[in-house]
Formats: C-alpha cells, sequence, structure tokens
C-alpha cells in the first residue's frame, strides 16, 4: 500500500533526505546522459538486433519476404525481441523496480514471480492492439511509414523524437517523485489499486510502438498496413510489445529466482533503497529518451549540435 504522508517516499519508507536527493539525482541524469552520448545504434540496432532475428528465423529478416499471417506473427515476435536493446525499447528496463517492489511481503512462489509482469502486460495490450489496428486500417499512408522529410529529417524520425521525448519526460517526472521532489501523479490511485504504477509503466512500454523506427518494426509495419485488416494489426503488434518484454521479464526471473530472491531481499531490507534505485534507473532511461531522440537524433540532420563517438561517425 501506498503512504503518501509529506516526509515519506512513494513506498510509504522514510524520505531520503535532501543530501542524498541530489547526488541521486545527478546520479541519474549523468548516467542519462552518458547513454545518449555513448550509444551505438549500429551495434544495438544491426549486431545485435538483427543477428539475433536471423538466428530465430533462420533467415536474413531484413530481405527474406514475409510470406503470409502466420510468418508474419512468428516475425512480429521475434523481432520484438531482437529489438529489446534498441534506443526505442531499453526504457522498458526502466519497470524493474517497480515490479520488484511488488514483490514485498510475497512468497516467492511462480504465481508471484509473474504477477507483476501480468499487470505491465495489461496496461501494454491495450495500447498495442489500438495502434496496430489504427495502422492496418489506415494503411501505408501513416506518417510512420511516411518517406517525405522535414528539411533533410525524414518524417518517422521526426514522430520519433515526439513521442520518445514525451515518453522520457514522463520517466524523469516518475523518477523525481520517487524522491518526493515533485508530487506523485499516481499515488492517490494507488491507495486504491496497488497495481496502477505497473499499469501505466505497461502502458508507456506498449506506446513504444507509436514511435518506434527499427528497420524491422517498420518491415513489419508495413506489411501489416497493406492488409488492411485491423484484428490482424492489433494481433502483431501486440506479439511485437510481448517480444520488447521477454528479456526484461527474463531479467526480472532470474533476480527473484537467484538464490531464492536474496537480491530482491537486498533491494527491499533497507528503507528508501528500493525508491533509490526506482529513482535512478527511470531518471536515466528518461533522460536517455529525451536526449537521444530530442537532441541527438535531429542533429544527424543538421537540426543543433551533439557531440558523436569515433565509433558512430
Amino acid at each position: 500500500m501506498v503512504d503518501t504522508q509529506p516526509g515519506t517516499l512513494r513506498s510509504g519508507q522514510p524520505a531520503t533526505e535532501r543530501s542524498r536527493r541530489i547526488p541521486i539525482l545527478l546520479i541519474g541524469l549523468l548516467a542519462g546522459v552518458a547513454m545518449a552520448v555513448l550509444w551505438s545504434f549500429e551495434l544495438v540496432d544491426t549486431t545485435i538486433g538483427q543477428n539475433i532475428a536471423k538466428t530465430a528465423l533462420g533467415h536474413d529478416a531484413r530481405t527474406t519476404p514475409i510470406s503470409g499471417l502466420l510468418s508474419g506473427a512468428v516475425f512480429a515476435f521475434v523481432t520484438g525481441i531482437a529489438g529489446s536493446f534498441t534506443a526505442c525499447n531499453i526504457a522498458v528496463f526502466g519497470a524493474v523496480g517497480p515490479m520488484v517492489e511488488q514483490q514485498q511481503n510475497r512468497r516467492q512462489g511462480m504465481r508471484s514471480m509473474l504477477r507483476p509482469l501480468g499487470w505491465l502486460v495489461a496496461g501494454m495490450l491495450p495500447v498495442s492492439a489500438l495502434y496496430g489496428a489504427i495502422g492496418a486500417w489506415w494503411g501505408t499512408g501513416i506518417p510512420q511509414l511516411s518517406t517525405d522529410k522535414v528539411g533533410d529529417m525524414p518524417v518517422r524520425l521526426l514522430q520519433s523524437s515526439v513521442v520518445f521525448g514525451v515518453i522520457g519526460l514522463a520517466l524523469v517526472y516518475l523518477g523525481l517523485a520517487e524522491l518526493r521532489m515533485v508530487p506523485d501523479p499516481l499515488a492517490k490511485l494507488q491507495q486504491r489499486y496497488p497495481n496502477a504504477r505497473l499499469v501505466a509503466l505497461g502502458a508507456l512500454i506498449g506506446g513504444f510502438l507509436i514511435g518506434r523506427p527499427f528497420g524491422l518494426f517498420h518491415k513489419m509495419f508495413l506489411y501489416a498496413a497493406e492488409r488492411h485488416n485491423p484484428l490482424y494489426g492489433a494481433a502483431i503488434f501486440v506479439l511485437q510489445s510481448l517480444g520488447n518484454m521477454v528479456i526484461m521479464g527474463l531479467l526480472f526471473l532470474l533476480m527473484t529466482m537467484i538464490g531464492r530472491g536474496a537480491l530482491v531481499r537486498w533491494m527491499l531490507a533497507k528503507p528508501g533503497r528500493i525508491a533509490t534505485v526506482t529513482a535512478i534507473s527511470f531518471l536515466a532511461v528518461g533522460v536517455f529518451s529525451v536526449v537521444y531522440w530530442d537532441v541527438r537524433v535531429p542533429a544527424i540532420f543538421g537540426f543543433g549540435w551533439f557531440p558523436t563517438m569515433p565509433y558512430n561517425s
């Protein structure tokens, strides 16, 4: 249950002193900026993502046509997994902290371990399915599949900048709320519905698809849009989102199982520790999303400036 009394962290734990909040805030902010500077999209999109898809599908996912509806469904799920570490999905790992919190005062049975994942999926499904249905109904004229440009910047990347900028700001705000530096927008709702935070995070994960420019996702989206079947569009978008969560879900399950949940117990053992971990993760992935998509990506097309690492030139 959430304690909303002044002077406490969101989890009902003693408030982080102001002297501790500032270092935690700086760690999260600096980690996000560092990730945005050091990030190699060629490594995660091409080397990691496309190789995972090629291994799982048994052929080059980029060049082999999708041969049918079932093939498209498999392609959607596999490429969802392949895109786990892309810049348009990395924020999903920020959900690990809130899921760990749900283990508090519960036995470490399989049902208990799977329940937080279930609530994330409950928030994700409506968003993914709705956007998939809209995309398939709209067809290839939807902006995310557009070949038009604003200046030198493709419209689909402009959409990515807007979507991931908004999602990033939402995550930064949630990180600040964990530190009690701003009001928690979900506190009252979570008093009544203890899993409301996980459902809200699931909705954000579903929203990743609205801005995703990942090449293999684009191929899947184009296939669905050409068929103009909203039910099929909804289904494969849901499969894509489920694939995006597989590695994060496995990481969470490993955390709760290794050493009989020793890491989870450590995170929950000290008042304020889980709030600190969650705040840093939200701040880091939120700042990364804003800086990467709203500063670094536009700079590639001549809108502003951003430092370029030698391996990204």
